[in-house]
């Protein structure tokens, strides 16, 4: 036994001493390749007599595991030490500036929906978000959609296959549901806004499959038309960056409010560019309204007690006006050279206190 013990620490300083993954191959083969000192050992186990084997059996397994185990540790820590190594000679300083031609842009998408955000969180809101696959609750039924509505029709909303009961799942037509599920998940007061992707079966210059929307709501006590038309105006002043500006509320028809209002504000034109809070010219930017009390049942308020408003509005329009892009479809074509002209510095963050545009 003690000549075994003797190969052990023999073999056993080979293995630490191994310098890398080549040399301690060369110990795997010596000791337990077919030819190794540990594999002849155990050749002769069928020469022994019942005694004797019963006795070297198990020590030279014990020895076979015991090398095998060492040699993977032996691996293990020399494959972290190669990696360690190569990790050293590749680090990267990222305290140095990013080379001119390296910057990235930020897209203008992101880019308002943070202008966006700034504004309202300014004015109280919080930020809520939602799942892009819906149900027909959610999407349409809570907010008071009839059975018959034309957005219910295959040809303009994007439906999952029906399930075995018969319903169907759907890409989310506005970001509306995440004012169903805030309302029935939170106790008013309520005061949040909502970006997010939204989907619909178009596509030509101004419309594309996937836009971006951010809605608002407001559900309180109090809330009236007047408090409605002092949140957007204040809003689009502050997102266009102009001293002022001219506003219409148009009377509309939305399901989920009632009254229902478009919002114009004033514009002109000067060659190709459009210039907000002047002129005598009037562009709709959104749809408005008072919650309608059918949507305030659905989620389990009572409307006798609460009473608020909403709105909506296109992400990817208003980028358009404000940034002078002219193609819709321009915004999800991937093109490098089109975000190096539109695009915008990622180390500028909007902010009310320095400007939303730098």
């Amino acid at each position: 036994m003690s000549d075994l013990e003797s190969l052990e620490t023999d073999l056993i300083a080979k293995i630490d001493g191994a310098a890398d993954a080549g040399a301690l191959e060369d110990v795997r083969v010596a000791a337990l390749g077919k030819k190794g000192v540990v594999s002849e050992r155990m050749k002769t186990l069928g020469k022994m007599s019942p005694e004797e084997r019963k006795e070297m059996g198990p020590a030279l397994n014990g020895l076979k595991t015991r090398i095998g185990e060492a040699i993977d540790a032996k691996k293990l820590a020399l494959e972290e030490a190669a990696l360690d190594a190569r990790l050293a000679t590749e680090k990267v300083d990222v305290t140095l500036p990013v080379r001119p031609e390296r910057k990235g842009r930020i897209h203008p998408v992101s880019q308002v929906t943070e202008e966006i955000v700034a504004i309202f969180s300014a004015m109280g809101f919080d930020v809520a978000e939602g799942p892009d696959i819906e149900d027909d609750f959610y999407n349409f039924t809570a907010l008071n959609f009839p059975e018959d509505h034309p957005a219910r029709e295959m040809h303009d909303t994007f439906f999952f296959e029906p399930k075995e009961d018969g319903s169907r799942r759907l890409l989310r037509t506005h970001t509306s549901p995440v004012q169903i599920r805030t309302m029935m998940q939170q106790k008013p007061p309520i005061r949040i806004i909502i970006p997010g992707r939204v989907y619909r079966c178009d596509s030509d210059q101004t419309h594309t499959p996937v836009f971006h929307q951010v809605e608002g709501l407001v559900i309180d006590r109090e809330s009236h038309m007047g408090h409605l038309k002092g949140t957007l105006e204040a809003f689009a002043k502050t997102y266009f960056e102009v001293d002022s500006v001219k506003t219409r509320f148009r009377p509309h028809f939305f399901p989920f409010t009632e009254p229902s209002a478009e919002m114009d504000i004033g514009y002109e034109r000067v060659g190709n560019e459009i210039r907000i809070g002047q002129g005598d010219d009037w562009m709709e930017i959104l749809g408005c309204g008072m919650v309608h009390p059918n949507v305030l049942k659905n989620c389990g308020l009572d409307p006798d007690e609460y009473q608020g408003f909403a709105w909506g509005m296109g992400v990817d329009r208003l980028a358009m006006l404000k940034y002078g892009i002219p193609d819709l479809r321009d915004f999800f074509a991937a093109d490098a050279r089109w975000l190096e002209h539109y695009g915008f510095d990622p180390l500028d963050q909007p902010n009310l206190a320095v400007g939303l545009s730098r």
